[in-house]
């Protein structure tokens, strides 16, 4: 099985350190987000680990070997970092065709490709013609190719209509399932929560969290409850004699930090306390990112109070 290793990986610009030694893997059979603000350091390490630019110091291998020793770069791993780096002169189907010839690839993995990603219908237009969507799927094409044990796309979802989202998703956690190694670089964190199943998190270049995307958000945020009930002050003692502290807000409800609806529920019936609503608060990945990289943007607007 194939995965991507950086160890103790880091790149300097002069006297900016853009990736701080770095060290995470990317792991087959399954989908791993990376994630980050602006300037974290995330296009750079995609573009160290594709053998793009040199490292300062350290290591980025896929399996086991740096890009430049691969016997066959795009059987082995498929990337997308820039939509727009395709010509516009040329069509769709010659684009591809050129990228398969260079690699010895058959020529009617072209035309499946163009069929996987819903673009066959637009492949003798020139490129210059697509809309960001369709360049974006033409260039997820490219990567799927040379059908690669390893895949590293970046914000693969930009420029996707909706029904396009849902084809990315499930396109992502089908080549998981088929054993890939599959790294997403995304800023989109409703949709990363539906696809990683990990999570690597930079900022300034460091890492931050390697970890499940499940355990990532519980270590991030707090579960609460809000409910309401005409029975506050019946409902506060009980929970606080089962270590929950209530808290009512302005609007008459009631919240519950670390709580979930199981624990009041059952314990208002208990005691017979009416509860006239009753909601958990999901914690989110966007809470939980949100929550790890406060101070580790680089670039950040003024709030108006």
């Amino acid at each position: 099985m194939t995965c991507i290793d950086v160890v103790n990986l880091t790149k300097e610009y002069g006297a900016a350190r853009a990736v701080d030694e770095l060290t995470f893997s990317v792991l087959p059979g399954r989908v791993t987000g990376f994630l980050g603000p602006n300037g974290a350091g995330k296009s750079t390490t995609m573009r160290l680990v594709l053998g793009l630019d040199r490292p300062t110091s350290g290591t980025a291998t896929i399996g086991g070997r740096a890009y430049a020793a691969l016997d066959d770069p795009q059987r082995e791993v498929g990337a997308l970092l820039d939509a727009h780096a395709a010509m516009g002169s040329r069509t769709g189907r010659d684009h591809l065709r050129i990228l398969a010839a260079a690699g010895r690839i058959p020529r009617r993995r072209v035309d499946e490709v163009l069929e996987q990603t819903g673009i066959a219908s637009a492949a003798g237009r020139r490129i210059r013609t697509y809309s960001l969507g369709m360049r974006q799927r033409l260039g997820i094409a490219a990567a799927l190719l040379g059908d690669p044990r390893v895949l590293i796309l970046d914000e693969p979802s930009n420029g996707l209509d909706p029904e396009g989202i849902i084809w990315i998703r499930e396109l992502l956690l089908g080549l998981a399932r088929e054993g890939r190694a599959v790294l997403v670089s995304s800023h989109l964190m409703g949709e990363t929560a539906s696809f990683a199943d990990h999570l690597v998190v930079l900022g300034r270049g460091r890492l931050l969290a390697d970890t499940g995307t499940a355990d990532f958000i519980e270590s991030w945020t707090t579960r609460r409850v809000r409910l309401r009930t005409t029975e506050g002050e019946r409902l506060r003692k009980a929970l606080a004699a089962k270590g929950f502290i209530a808290v009512q807000g302005d609007d008459g409800r009631w919240t519950v930090e670390g709580a979930r609806v199981d624990d009041i529920g059952p314990l208002a019936a208990y005691e017979g306390i009416p509860i006239l609503e009753l909601a958990g608060d999901e914690p989110s990945l966007e809470q939980a990112y949100l929550a790890l990289t406060a101070g580790e943007a680089e670039y950040t607007a003024t709030q108006e109070a």
